[in-house]
């Protein structure tokens, strides 16, 4: 028998059952282990294992809030908020070919040396790469599916009106917050408030899931303007064309609603485009933050001023001969020689020395509480972002001469927005009007300036400045009866006053019958032969007012081919 080879056979039994027996015991000890390791998982630690999970892909996020919109007061867009795209990149996460990284660059009009100077700093996970593009773009963007690469929706401000409204309203910068005009005054009314919100991201960060919201976004408020965008353009388009026809350094035109306060426009030359990313041109809204002598265009306050105080009647007259006189070693002269001037007369023949003795009969003080109570020398605290106060000395500081020079317009400064609404006063009764940017519904009371026994009077011969004799029949409206006064200012310099660069004015209001709007245009340092109020501003004044009163339905109150025969009537009065 062979009993070596029967014990072999057996132990190599052995050992193959051992091995068996031995893998088992590893499996069932591997599958023990593989339960107590879920078990932890998912019941001992589930509370800190999902809570790590949270910190790794779970974020709260803002959620954008845009912009209130700006109206004008028929509920025309002035300016609105639009989604946009901006593109991010997280340095740590970004990889891009060369290839790549050229096309990017194209596409988002970037160079090549900011996108490798952004994806270097490993120290940061957020970096711009380019922010608030247009979506048709971003999507071109986003097929080129380059790790690290990201979007995030922010909101774009958009200007329908261009550069017509821009010094108005002003702009916005990249964060959307209000850096110029009403959108700077009206700031904290535009603005919305941010939401948040809970998401879960994945591995490339790509939101998978929108968790919860915490806090809605709320919108910012819509802002509905006094300003009527027809008029609007009408005042920008003939202001422009007169400022290029003459070859002028700017100019600015307002108007106002005489009862209200309301600006219906408000324009300045050159402008510039609120949608062009680089803003270039005049950002600053001359007709507010600009001030200039007025010249002759005050007048009919110095004559009104001395009706109210009964130095003068309607009635009166004064000497003018021999269209000259002097204060001490000052010199104060005319155009010619009037010689004896009713006070109707002075104002329709511009008279220097006519006025100027009117205002001479007054105290200083009175005078200048006529001045002070039009609002000249203080802002109108219609809350425009850098307005002017202008400039009016006081009377403790005049001597004789600066009395007689303040009655035809030098020795201080306006602004357009405050001549307009000085004009405003003699239109609508004596009242000074409350200047709003904003719609207003009913008229707010305002301090009474002067009675209406000294504004009717006046607005009859501030009429005849407009027919053939005055010094602006150019301002005429066909159809309606229109009453204003020209300025010619000499521009002061560091030498004195300059004898061949002037500011052009005419301000004025219509219908005369019943005055409901009133303007005043300023042109400054026209070139060329023409540079006198009644022929480079008056025409932009009737052009527009034309155009307004008819927008405004305002009925017509005078009969086109009976303009002369109307004036003559009216001076036999």
């Amino acid at each position: 028998m062979n009993f070596a080879s029967d014990n072999s056979e057996s132990k190599l039994t052995l050992t193959y059952s051992g091995r068996r027996k031995l893998l088992l015991v590893l499996f069932l000890l591997l599958a023990v282990a593989l339960v107590g390791r879920a078990l932890k998982l998912q019941v001992i630690e589930k509370d800190f294992l999902q809570r790590q999970a949270d910190i790794r892909h779970m974020r709260v996020v803002p959620v954008s809030a845009h912009r209130g919109k700006i109206l004008d007061r028929n509920g025309d867009a002035v300016a609105i908020s639009t989604p946009v795209q901006s593109a991010w990149i997280n340095p740590g996460e970004f990889e891009a070919s060369v290839g790549q990284k050229k096309v990017l660059s194209k596409l988002l009009s970037i160079s090549d040396s900011k996108i490798a100077r952004l994806a270097s700093d490993r120290s940061k996970s957020f970096a711009y790469l380019k922010r608030r593009i247009d979506p048709a773009l971003a999507e071109r963007v986003a097929a080129l599916e380059l790790p690290g690469l990201y979007f995030q929706t922010e909101y774009r401000r958009y200007y329908p009106a261009g550069e017509v409204a821009a010094q108005l309203v002003g702009f916005t910068d990249i964060d959307d917050v209000g850096q110029e005009g009403l959108e700077l005054a009206y700031e904290e009314w535009l603005d919305g408030d941010d939401g948040r919100k809970r998401i879960v991201r994945d591995g490339k960060r790509r939101i998978i899931e929108d968790v919860e919201l915490i806090q809605s976004a709320e919108a910012g408020k819509d802002l509905v303007l006094s300003i009527d965008l027809d008029m609007q353009y009408l005042a920008y388009r003939e202001l422009k064309a007169a400022v290029k026809m003459h070859n002028a350094k700017s100019g600015s035109l307002v108007l106002l609603n005489v009862q209200t306060g309301e600006v219906l426009a408000m324009v300045s030359q050159p402008s510039f485009n609120p949608n062009s990313s680089s803003k270039s041109g005049s950002r600053r809204n001359r007709a507010v933050t600009d001030v200039s002598e007025p010249g002759s265009t005050v007048k009919p306050f110095a004559v009104a001023c001395g009706l109210e105080n009964g130095v003068i009647s309607e009635n009166s007259a004064v000497n003018t001969s021999p269209g000259h006189y002097y204060i001490g070693r000052h010199r104060i002269s005319d155009h010619g020689k009037p010689g004896l001037l009713s006070v109707s007369r002075i104002l329709e023949k511009s008279s220097n020395v006519g006025v100027s003795k009117i205002a001479l009969k007054l105290e200083p003080s009175q005078l200048w509480a006529c001045y002070d109570h039009l609002g000249f020398g203080r802002a109108s605290a219609a809350g425009f972002p850098g307005e002017a106060s202008g400039r009016l000395p006081d009377y403790s500081r005049w001597h004789k001469i600066e009395q007689a020079t303040m009655s035809y317009g030098y020795g201080l400064s306006v602004s357009t927005l405050q001549l307009a609404r000085a004009y405003a006063v003699l239109a609508n009764g004596g009242t000074i009007p409350e200047v709003t940017f904003l719609k207003r519904s009913e008229q707010v009371a305002g301090e009474q300036i002067f009675s209406r026994s000294t504004t009717q009077p006046l607005q009859l011969m501030l009429e005849k400045v407009v027919g053939d004799e005055g010094t602006a029949p150019l301002a005429r409206v066909n159809g309606y009866r229109v009453a204003g006064k020209t300025g010619t200012v000499k521009k002061a310099g560091a030498g004195g006053y300059s004898d061949d660069r002037y500011q052009t004015l005419f301000a004025g209001f219509a219908p005369v019958s019943n005055p409901q709007l009133a303007m005043a245009v300023m042109i400054d340092d026209p070139a060329g032969e023409k540079y006198y109020g009644g022929t480079v501003a008056a025409p932009v004044f009737s052009k527009v007012m034309a155009g307004v009163l008819r927008l405004s339905g305002s009925k017509p109150d005078l009969a086109s081919d009976m303009f002369q025969v109307g004036i003559r009537q009216r001076r036999a009065l």
